[in-house]
């Protein structure tokens, strides 16, 4: 199943990447309700306006796709977006769904050391960490938090990869090989408002 989604991302260093995730969503492309080349100039617009025409292309969106690019705190929208995309927003007698999120780390310099590294658990298996001064908090704080815990190993205390966190972090070669695994996962994870998870939905 296609879901309706928003690529939420710093514009300077992250559109590549979002024209390479529109790209890999194939059919599903006629699903994408973001910015495009038929998306209003809004570069001399008031906030208030942005704001409005940003809300009124994420009202209808089941699953965000956040980029996770070296500068991206410098942006002025992606907290506020993803805000947004977590809260059940009432218009009339409709209420917005919170949205799932999947966040893509953008490949800098050759590689992703400028944000993941890794290390080894009690049973030698890689794990992984990030820096998560590199993110907005409303992103941090909804990463590893199941609730209860899903653990890839209690004993280490490994979350699970896909289901440890609401907010999942994937390399973008390995969204852009398989992006409607992660949405879909992304998804099944926002059913029943996020049951499961401990969500901060303000900035």
């Amino acid at each position: 199943m296609a879901y309706k989604t928003f690529i939420s991302y710093k514009y300077s260093e992250g559109q590549e990447l979002r024209d390479k995730i529109i790209e890999s969503l194939g059919d599903g492309t006629t699903y994408y309700q973001g910015e495009n080349s038929d998306s209003p100039d809004l570069t001399d617009t008031s906030t208030e306006n942005i704001k409005r025409v940003l809300k009124d292309m994420m009202y209808d969106t089941s699953v965000t796709i956040v980029i996770i690019s070296p500068n991206m705190k410098q942006s002025k929208w992606i907290d506020w977006e993803l805000e947004y995309c977590l809260q059940n927003i009432k218009r009339k007698n409709r209420t917005s769904h919170t949205n799932g999120i999947v966040g893509v780390i953008m490949k800098y310099n050759g590689d992703y050391s400028w944000f993941k590294s890794t290390g080894t658990n009690c049973h030698g298996n890689i794990t992984l960490s990030y820096q998560m001064d590199k993110v907005y908090s409303i992103i941090s704080s909804n990463h590893f938090n199941s609730n209860p815990k899903q653990w890839h190993c209690s004993k280490c205390k490994t979350y699970d990869f896909m289901n440890g966190s609401y907010i999942t972090f994937v390399e973008e070669e390995e969204f852009l090989k398989n992006p409607k695994k992660y949405i879909d996962n992304a998804y099944e994870k926002s059913e029943n408002d996020a049951l499961g998870y401990d969500l901060q939905k303000e900035r």
